[in-house]
């Protein structure tokens, strides 16, 4: 399978949108491809995450990682959050994850970052079982504590 990673901007919204959408109806949101499309629209247009997408010869796009700049005060370093991974179910078990993972991590080393952390669900074991495979190493000396100020 040939693919090809690329860093998103405001032209390839199209490619990403659905994609997106697919990720948070993966995590039980209702789909909403506008509002899908107008957030990474946001984040882009404000520079405020930086997405890579795959995509195969046709131009069909099969997955997306989104990172978050975020900085480590212990370490006194930059950080980057991989905040989504998603690959589409037909290009799974393909390697489309593995080299979204690893342009994600090339590009953090670019930037000079301390390192990167993400989050998954504790029963997203595919996911898991991949983070592992690349290095990333399970927190156990830290809770997550989460504040929700928009109910409903």
């Amino acid at each position: 399978m040939d693919v090809q990673v690329h860093r998103a901007d405001a032209t390839h919204l199209d490619n990403i949108a659905s994609l997106f959408d697919a990720y948070r109806g993966f995590y039980g949101q209702p789909s909403n491809l506008t509002q899908s499309r107008d957030f990474i629209a946001e984040r882009i247009a404000r520079d405020e995450s930086v997405i890579f997408f795959a995509q195969d010869a046709t131009g069909e796009a099969l997955g997306f990682v989104q990172l978050f700049p975020t900085f480590s005060s212990i370490v006194a370093h930059r950080t980057w959050l991989l905040g989504d991974l998603f690959t589409a179910p037909a290009a799974r078990g393909r390697g489309v994850g593995t080299q979204l993972m690893n342009t994600a991590r090339s590009f953090a080393l670019l930037t000079g970052a301390k390192g990167m952390t993400l989050e998954t669900a504790t029963d997203n074991h595919q996911a898991q079982r991949l983070y592992e495979s690349l290095g990333y190493v399970r927190d156990t000396g830290y809770y997550t504590y989460c504040l929700d100020l928009k109910q409903g």
